[in-house]
């Protein structure tokens, strides 16, 4: 009789997340039509529907991706194809192609050989164990996407802690500040570089747009790298202060010299895996060197090109490196798609017209261009990354930002790039890559306690740094 009577409970739940999508965007038009007008209106609840149901999942969040594409077809908001064509824009083919390189690391084992080696120099302090699973996650998702860094971290880590006892992950005071590190090392290295997650190259796509000359990826990490240092430095002494109920572990160290011997000496087909990211990654580097004769060869298409190439190869063993029956089972589609559904719904709130309206009625606050103003795009881009995908953060942000900071008369560049910090630190709801620990165990409850009170010292610091960097650091304004 529970059973049944906990199945018709969950039903219930499941039915009310269900409509609370689709309720909550008759609602936003319903309220907010008088001021922004019906296609704006329709566009913003588009924004509200897709955040209640990538918050409650009553549906894969994959699934909600297409939402924009369904909402357009019934209200006719935009011209289809700017919505059809986000799901396969240049950003997409990037992250397919980088998905196609970075698959060969599963088929061979370079992903476990990578992470496992680093891991090696781990020592036996908990501060020793947080700063190197923080700094290898973060420099990780500097050149991979977050989700893929904690698709291969997180299990490492979990199996660990269970080689150390520690079997009830979700019990377990060790496990939570070591898988915090992870996914807060993962989310913010993500701008530490373009390749970190989609959100950048929709970033970079409007930047490109405002200033009608190409962003090169060279450019981008001088002027974060110091910015994702102090963060880097604001997420470990926050880890450091956490709890402990022990300070040392035994036999972290030898548990991971035993797995790297286990895996013996390095292969082929991890030799080239490695070159083939190696390559791919120097490219999309280097670019300035060769754009002018290469125009069209942009990272996108290197990676492309490079991951079709690695169908070609054979392993030490004579299998090729990699097969598209494994491809169609590896890529990972859903994060394609989902990404493409954030960029979908940024083009309907912007080619309705609905990020201008929004930038007009912000631009009512006493916004000078100062601390408030950099405080109100920080609160404004991490709000959106916390409720959704960092992606669709950026897709609304970005045009928001840069509209409120044409309207003001300034430069709307180095408030970008406060905006792209803000959308690549959240901490708090598990939405994003934050759902991989928690489906491994770690308890939401713990990831949002800890994570409220980082979110408000994160919004703090990129406040003052952004305002300080914006006044005082000229090549910060710059492109």
């Amino acid at each position: 009789m529970f059973f049944m009577y906990g199945s018709k409970r969950k039903r219930r739940l499941h039915s009310i997340a269900v409509l609370l999508g689709p309720v909550s965007f008759v609602l936003t038009i319903v309220l907010l039509e008088w001021f922004f007008g019906f296609k704006q209106a329709a566009a913003l609840g588009t924004a509200v529907w897709m955040a209640l149901w990538w918050i409650l999942r009553p549906v894969n969040i994959s699934v909600t991706a297409f939402v924009p594409i369904a909402v357009n077809a019934l209200f006719d908001l935009v011209p289809m194809q700017q919505i059809i064509s986000q799901y396969f824009s240049e950003i997409i083919v990037l992250l397919f192609g980088a998905d196609l390189v970075c698959l060969t690391w599963a088929t061979t084992g370079l992903d476990k050989r990578l992470a496992i080696k680093t891991l090696c120099c781990i020592g036996t302090s908990m501060k020793q164990q947080i700063a190197v699973w923080l700094i290898v996650s973060t420099v990780l998702s500097i050149f991979l996407p977050n989700v893929v860094v904690c698709t291969i971290m997180v299990p490492v880590a979990v199996s660990m802690l269970q080689f150390l006892g520690e079997g009830n992950i979700q019990g377990s005071k060790l496990a939570v500040p070591i898988l915090l590190a992870i996914v807060w090392g993962a989310g913010i290295g993500g701008f530490g570089s373009p390749l970190g997650g989609a959100a950048n190259l929709v970033a970079i796509s409007y930047l490109e747009k405002l200033t009608g000359q190409e962003f090169m990826y060279i450019d981008w990490v001088v002027r974060f790298l110091p910015f994702l240092v102090l963060v880097l430095l604001l997420n470990l002494l926050f880890l450091f202060h956490l709890p402990l109920s022990v300070k040392r572990l035994a036999g972290s160290r030898e548990y991971f010299t035993e797995m790297y011997a286990q895996l013996g000496q390095i292969r082929l087909g991890e030799k080239i895996s490695l070159v083939l990211f190696a390559a791919a990654t120097l490219l999309a580097f280097i670019r300035p060197l060769f754009a002018e004769w290469l125009p069209a060869l942009k990272p996108a298409y290197v990676f492309l090109i490079i991951g079709l190439t690695a169908f070609t190869f054979e392993d030490e063993d004579g299998k090729a490196l990699l097969t598209w029956e494994f491809a169609e089972k590896g890529v990972m589609w859903g994060m394609l798609f989902l990404f493409a559904g954030g960029l979908a719904l940024g083009s309907l709130v912007t080619e309705t017209g609905a990020a201008l309206k929004m930038a007009e009625a912000i631009t009512l606050l006493p916004l000078t261009g100062g601390l408030e103003t950099v405080f109100a795009f920080t609160v404004f881009s991490t709000v959106l990354t916390e409720i959704s995908s960092n992606t669709a953060a950026a897709a609304i942000a970005v045009p928001v930002v840069q509209s409120i900071a044409q309207a003001l008369g300034l430069n709307p560049i180095p408030y970008l790039f406060v905006a792209i910090v803000a959308f690549n630190s959240a901490y708090v709801l598990p939405v994003s890559i934050r759902a991989i620990p928690v489906s491994y165990g770690l308890a939401p409850a713990e990831l949002f306690k800890n994570g409220l009170l980082l979110s408000l010292c994160s919004v703090l610091l990129i406040t003052v740094v952004g305002y300080l960097f914006i006044k005082y650091w000229p090549l910060f304004s710059t492109i």
